[in-house]
């Protein structure tokens, strides 16, 4: 009998080991999976915000002091001229106009930058314009204090366009802006009569067209809206250069 209970005893015990063995090894391949899942997000994070990373840091910041300087450089180096504007309700194709050297060289620089992704069209108004670039979501005003938050871009009047249906022009700040500068992150579509055109003309500049896209630009102006003509469902941007 004693012997009986000895061997009884002997296997319960190789059980309760096996079955701890067994527990510690699954934690440990629990464990082993979550880290590297985190650090694959880490690792993701990283790349994201590498201070290597050139796309990032490769220009300086642009201020009122060297943005003709700045821009005028880039232009040399980036003669894109055409953009693709994307959105949950269609493609709208941009052509960029080649007098207007500074304004053409900020879009595609923003746009390389990876600026306008993420941003809305923040402001619909029927049957005269749809404006994109801004946002309420914090990022986007880190990446305007990494780019240059406070520079604005000369207005180029000169070749004397005027708006018409599908114009794109850059956005203007109203205050201390007697020399009609425009704001680099924010231009609209121009889609009203020319008869709305007597405020815009000579005070706004234009730099580029749509080429392709204004049906999606009319389904856009003409969404539901507030009071502040901010649509009532964020129309998310994504910008990419056509070769």
């Amino acid at each position: 009998m004693k012997a009986l209970l000895t061997i009884f005893l002997c296997t319960c015990l190789c059980f309760i080991s096996a079955c701890e063995d067994s527990k510690k090894e699954s934690d440990a391949k629990t464990e082993a999976t979550t880290n590297t899942e985190s650090d694959k997000v880490t690792s993701k994070g990283a790349e994201q915000t590498n201070p290597s990373d050139t796309s990032k840091q490769e220009y300086p910041r642009i201020t009122d002091d060297n943005v003709v300087e700045f821009l005028t450089e880039y232009g040399k180096d980036n003669p894109e001229t055409r953009v693709r504007v994307t959105t949950q309700y269609g493609e709208i194709d941009i052509e960029l106009y080649e007098d207007t050297p500074l304004h053409r060289a900020n879009f595609v620089y923003l746009v390389k930058q990876g600026y306008f992704n993420g941003t809305f069209f923040h402001r619909v108004v029927p049957n005269f314009i749809i404006q994109g670039g801004n946002s309420d979501n914090p990022e986007i005003y880190r990446k305007r204090r990494a780019l240059g938050k406070k520079y604005l871009v000369p207005a180029e009047l000169e070749n004397g366009r005027k708006h018409v249906y599908g114009t794109i022009s850059g956005a203007k700040d109203y205050r201390e802006n007697p020399e009609k500068k425009s704001v680099p992150f924010e231009f609209f579509i121009f889609l009203g009569e020319p008869k709305h055109t007597g405020h815009l003309n000579g005070n706004y500049t234009i730099f580029a067209r749509v080429t392709k896209g204004m049906n999606v630009v009319e389904k856009i102006a003409n969404l539901p809206a507030d009071e502040g003509e901010w649509p009532l469902q964020n129309v998310f941007i994504e910008a990419t250069i056509l070769p």
